[in-house]
């Protein structure tokens, strides 16, 4: 191996070890920021909720009471709902497909959603067959629900909390009808599976002169029901489209309890999401288009974040408004299904250029292959392995021989390197000419460190699709319980890294002396061992089966080697002896 080659893999192990470190460093991905309004509510009254909740051991506490400014156009108001004495209210139940949800007839709005296909995986729910859910978790001091309505017209704010409906049920949802001042009716009609709900709203005795505004407040959090519970928290955010823009994402460790963030719109949606599930405002037209969202961080629990305030913005025209309302799980086949770009309201690969379309091809891949296949996701990920080796075993064959030509030439190189010494510009152009006559490019060195690089970027972008993609979330296998967190006994990293040192030991067999490339054969299996020890097992146990199924072709390249390797020149007799004969 030479310089060359040595650096690459010396580079390629840096990207390794610090890239991870770095992913890990951001928690949630964030994306393109928004514009921020310092607000002198929250001033006022933000700090002091946020430190006395602290204080008070609570993880999620009520927000804090703020006034609301009622027009969009007016100064930038604090987003957190302000306190309001909610009427005694009746719960109503609506099951859909796979999903139940939970209404107040106060205010109108979903109280919770159980996923009937998705189970909780937290601690609490050890040795119990639990759903998930999203929304209130009962006999808990948190503010209850996943959305709050507001109606503002002129001057005037009214919390629909404060309103009591009247339920109905209908053929394929629930209406919600108010009395009194301002009638207001709202209506939910599931499709599909229940993960998605058209909900439309009619406000009676609306004047032309005044504005009308729905606002909605999104959750405030998404209580983790996962075997990781803070990792699940750093990846809560809230999430927007801007109408011809890209995915904006703002993690709550972004947001500041003492200031507002606005971003104008219109949007197409805005989103509460953790690691896996997401509940979004989508609007279905662009006559409902949100026209703002407003965001303002939460009490924090030393570096967390487990809580946030948002508001969005729609406007009410001729008395009406209305969204799609999406509750359920990130999967990628779901929000396609959507639209919008909802899919992407988790991006793979964040900030960092190139990895989010190469990580959603290898994510489309597996599930193509899981679909296809019908086998379980461990034996997705063993053949996905041994194919990307078989696809690579071209260039691994074009990059050895390249790498015998080097050895062959290498006397000559080092001749015309210490020939051209002092003449860098003749040492050039004869190194040229000695490619040529060879067949070579000076590029050949790089190339024979390309099949050793090519697997990289497949590696990098199966670290972020099992950081994202739900279909891994408790899929076991073997002896490992859950393939996107680690192996509980450590036993695929150790073997991903004895099978790598095996790969490196075989690739040295008839390699000339360098010691360079034995600290390297030494090294990188202990690094990378040490960097995915605490990775998901799933990835580990994708790299580990590619260096078993890389075996064969190392072997018979190796023998090639031993072949073409120069006969070892008999040694001269020593200069007495020649003389003597003399």
């Amino acid at each position: 191996m030479d310089r060359r080659t040595f650096l690459a893999l010396f580079l390629t192990a840096l990207v390794i070890v610090f890239t991870p470190m770095i992913f890990r460093g951001f928690g949630a991905r964030s994306a393109a920021p928004v514009s921020a309004t310092r607000d002198s509510a929250a001033l006022a009254n933000g700090a002091g909720a946020s430190t006395a909740a602290t204080a008070a051991g609570q993880t999620n506490p009520p927000a804090p009471a703020q006034p609301m400014t009622p027009a969009i156009g007016a100064p930038s108001p604090a987003v957190a709902a302000p306190t309001v004495a909610r009427r005694a209210a009746d719960t109503i139940g609506v099951d859909a497909s796979k999903t139940r949800y939970t209404f107040s007839t106060a205010g109108a709005a979903p109280q919770a959603v159980v996923l009937n296909a998705y189970r909780h995986l937290g601690a609490s729910a050890r040795g119990q067959t639990k759903a998930m859910l999203l929304g209130t978790v009962p006999g808990t001091p948190s503010p209850a629900g996943l959305l709050h309505y507001r109606l503002v017209r002129g001057a005037d704010t009214v919390a629909l909390d404060t309103v009591p409906f009247r339920a109905e049920r209908t053929a394929d949802g629930v209406t919600f009808t108010s009395s009194g001042a301002v009638p207001v009716t709202i209506r939910y009609q599931f499709a599909n599976d229940g993960y998605v709900a058209h909900v439309s709203g009619q406000v009676g005795g609306s004047s032309s002169n005044a504005t009308t505004q729905l606002l909605v407040d999104l959750p405030q959090t998404l209580r983790s029901q996962e075997a990781d519970t803070l990792d699940d928290e750093r990846h809560l955010a809230y999430g927007y489209k801007l109408e011809h823009e890209d995915v904006k994402s703002v993690s709550f460790t972004k947001l500041d309890p003492t200031m507002v963030r606005t971003d104008s719109g219109p949007m197409t949606w805005v989103a509460t999401r953790n690691k896996y599930f997401l509940v979004a405002l989508v609007a279905p037209s662009p006559s409902t288009s949100f026209l703002a969202v407003r965001m303002q961080g939460g009490p924090r629990v030393g570096k967390q974040a487990p809580a946030a305030f948002a508001t969005a913005v729609q406007p009410v025209k001729d008395g009406r408004f209305g969204f799609d309302l999406y509750t359920g799980p990130q999967s990628w086949q779901q929000l396609r299904a959507v639209g919008h770009d909802l899919e992407n309201v988790n991006p793979y690969g964040g900030w960092i250029p190139g990895v989010q379309p190469f990580a959603t091809i290898c994510m489309r891949v597996l599930l193509w292959m899981k679909q296809t296949l019908n086998v379980s996701y461990g034996w997705v990920l063993i053949i996905f392995g041994i194919a990307v080796r078989l696809l690579l075993w071209p260039l691994n064959q074009s990059a050895m021989r390249s790498s015998l030509k080097m050895q062959r030439i290498q006397p000559e190189l080092a001749e015309v390197q210490k020939r051209y010494k002092s003449d860098p510009e003749k040492q050039r152009e004869a190194l040229v000419k000695l490619y040529q006559q060879h067949g070579m490019s000076p590029f050949s060195p790089i190339m024979g460190c390309l099949p050793m690089l090519l697997p990289m970027p497949v590696l990098f972008a199966l670290f972020f699709v099992f950081q994202n993609t739900i279909e891994f979330r408790g899929v076991s296998f073997l002896w490992l319980p859950d393939l996107s967190l680690r192996d509980p006994y450590y036993i695929m990293p150790i073997f991903m890294g004895v099978s790598m040192f095996v790969l490196s030991w075989i690739g040295m067999r008839a390699a000339p002396p360098n010691p360079q490339t034995k600290m390297m054969s030494y090294m990188m299996p202990a690094v990378m061992t040490m960097v995915l020890l605490n990775f998901a097992s799933g990835l580990n146990l994708y790299y580990a089966v590619q260096n078993i199924a890389a075996l064969p072709q190392q072997w018979m390249l190796s023998r090639e080697r031993m072949k073409a390797a120069p006969p070892v020149a008999a040694a001269s007799p020593p200069l007495r002896s020649r003389r003597a004969t003399t």
